[in-house]
């Protein structure tokens, strides 16, 4: 798994970000969408925090969640389209 996140660091410190959605994905049986929608949209949140990640799973799943108006974020799959975005669509 691979993660890159942005945002209030103490937060995503705070809420394990990254093992959260690792462990939601390994124990609980749950895809790295709604793994990544749990932790993003809700945990980080609670805390009083604010931010996004990008992560790629072992089967080259890519997620790009975040919790602010916009993430500059982009992805290229592996039929060489690119994905851009700034603000959720």
């Amino acid at each position: 798994m691979l993660y890159l996140g942005t945002g209030w660091g103490e937060f995503f410190i705070r809420a394990t970000v990254a093992h959260d959605i690792s462990a939601l994905i390994e124990y609980k049986g749950v895809s790295l969408k709604e793994a990544a929608n749990e932790v993003i949209q809700k945990k980080v949140p609670e805390l009083g925090g604010d931010g996004g990640i990008i992560a790629v799973d072992k089967y080259g799943n890519m997620e790009m969640n975040f919790n602010t108006a916009g993430m500059y974020r982009a992805a290229m799959n592996d039929k060489d389209e690119l994905v851009i975005g700034i603000f959720k669509e």
